[in-house]
């Protein structure tokens, strides 16, 4: 029945078992089925709504009743087939959770990073290739996002980055720099906002095949500071009085004159003295990764976890302490008399790098000035989505016993999020990592790393998972730290953060 009379047929006298009805009789009688069908109407809405059924097909007219009636449609859920039969639309096919959430999640930001680029002042310009917006400069048509150097300015992030160790620059410390008033930390330490490391697929070449060893000396030596606060004079000392023969290249020492390309030259030795000039954790330099290149075993001296950067677990030697050299010097002689014993500290190159170290070199993919803009841009949006007038996305649709959550995912280095569900029924971490593989290779997703690495380690073409973890987490969290502690810890991540955002690691 319509819902607007003829209004012809008001102004006509209507006859009932033959006797003649007035127009009062006949609108009384309308107005009366009318008021029936809006109570059946609101009975059964209200039967849907206590049931917490799906949301209807048609999504604008569900929207305007649990608006009018209930005033919040998170918790109005309606049956879709329900309420296809109020439109008398029985046949329809009902909507599924994911095309429900897929829309109504959906959520336009103010801000295109795109045509608005993350722009960065205090530092030379820079050409990068980005997932989003990101200039380097100046632009004096519009206020900046982050500047480096000082002074600070209100409502624009304040940079601090450098590669130094903080032996000898004390603000680069993160709480120090915290302290002075630096937003964003920039430094070789993994738990800063944005890692610089010294690692790269693009500057060494890794996977460099082992040149034969043909310098009588064990081990080779480049070390020009010689006032460093660590003891890594002491320590090379300690091993030329441990019988360990060393060729000194560098300023200290120096009992090589000539000049050499230093990986070249370091192919021709079994060991290389990578001795750092302090001992800070995650300060790796150039020293043990031309080690790597070259295919000499590293003699560390530096950070103290060191074994975070190693291609494998048996691959290179740590002198923790001065008290360390003896056993050192003797691990050394022994592995160079016993070429079997030997070749195990190089098995890496011919088998391949450990997955965990494949995951730290490849974040350096993604050029550093490219990873603050992500970072930058992924603030920004959290900001936006805590403001009042932030659109109230549902993040979760339940129908009957089982609710489908939406959560959003993205691989390291890239700024785009893709939609990831989850089911009540089966959520658990392992369910999150068979959806994000699923998500991905529904995507003919390429790792971010595909082009860089060696071509010996790049894999086929099947994703591997290392590491999914919630967006927001250090990089020494997310490699090495963080887990949840089992499906409960999981199942309440999800509960206590709707839409949850997760970064995954190839390799």
């Amino acid at each position: 029945m319509g819902l607007v009379t003829n209004s012809r047929s008001l102004r006509t006298e209507a006859t009932h078992e033959g006797l003649p009805v007035s127009t009062t009789a006949v609108l009384r009688r309308k107005l009366g089925n009318l008021m029936l069908l809006f109570a059946i109407f609101m009975v059964i809405a209200e039967i849907a709504f206590l049931s917490r059924l799906d949301m209807a097909k048609n999504a604008a007219m569900v929207d305007t009743v649990a608006d009018f009636f209930y005033g919040s449609r998170e918790e109005a859920t309606f049956d879709h087939f329900a309420f296809d039969i109020l439109r008398g639309d029985s046949n329809s096919e009902p909507e599924s959770c994911e095309e429900w959430l897929e829309r109504e999640d959906a959520v336009t930001y103010s801000r295109n990073f795109m045509t608005e680029p993350i722009l960065v002042v205090g530092a030379a310009q820079e050409q990068i290739s980005c997932s989003l917006g990101c200039k380097f400069g100046s632009d004096e048509s519009r206020a900046p996002d982050a500047s480096f150097g000082s002074p600070k300015r209100d409502g624009i992030a304040h940079v601090r980055r450098s590669m130094e160790s903080t032996a000898y620059f004390h603000q680069n410390d993160i709480a120090v720099a915290r302290r002075r008033g630096y937003d964003i930390v920039m430094t070789t330490s993994l738990s800063s906002d944005v890692p610089v490391g010294y690692f790269s697929w693009a500057e060494y070449d890794i996977m460099a095949p082992v040149q034969p060893k043909t310098e009588s000396a064990l081990a080779a030596a480049f070390i020009s500071n010689c006032g460093s606060p660590n003891f890594r004079m002491q320590a090379l000392e300690a091993l030329e009085n441990s019988s360990v023969k060393i060729d000194s290249y560098g300023g200290c020492h120096r009992n090589r004159g000539e000049r050499v390309d230093k990986v070249e030259a370091l192919k021709r030795y079994k060991f290389s003295l990578a001795f750092e000039n302090s001992n800070v954790e995650d300060y790796v330099t150039e020293k043990f990764f031309q080690s790597l290149v070259a295919g000499s075993v590293p003699v560390v001296v530096g950070a103290p976890n060191i074994q975070d950067f190693a291609p494998s677990p048996v691959s290179l030697l740590h002198i923790k302490q001065l008290t360390d050299v003896e056993s050192v010097a003797k691990t050394m002689k022994m592995l160079a008399e016993n070429h079997e014993a030997y070749n195990q500290y190089l098995r890496w190159k011919h088998e391949g790098p450990s997955d965990s170290f494949k995951a730290l070199l490849d974040m350096a993919v993604v050029h550093s000035s490219c990873r603050l803009c992500v970072h930058l841009a992924t603030k920004i949006r959290e900001k936006e989505e805590k403001s009042p007038g932030f659109k109230k996305r549902p993040c979760s649709c339940t129908r009957g016993s089982e609710t489908v959550y939406h959560t959003y995912v993205r691989e390291r280095g890239r700024f785009q999020m893709e939609s990831v569900y989850l089911r009540s029924g089966y959520l658990t971490q392992e369910a999150l990592k068979s959806a994000v593989f699923s998500k991905f290779t529904s995507l003919n997703h390429v790792p971010i790393w595909r082009s860089e690495r060696h071509e010996s380690i790049r894999g086929g073409n099947e994703l591997k998972i290392y590491r999914i973890y919630p967006l927001g987490m250090t990089q020494r969290q997310a490699l090495y730290t963080f887990s949840f502690k089992g499906d409960d810890d999981f199942r309440n991540y999800l509960e206590s953060n709707p839409c949850a955002k997760f970064e995954v690691i190839f390799v």
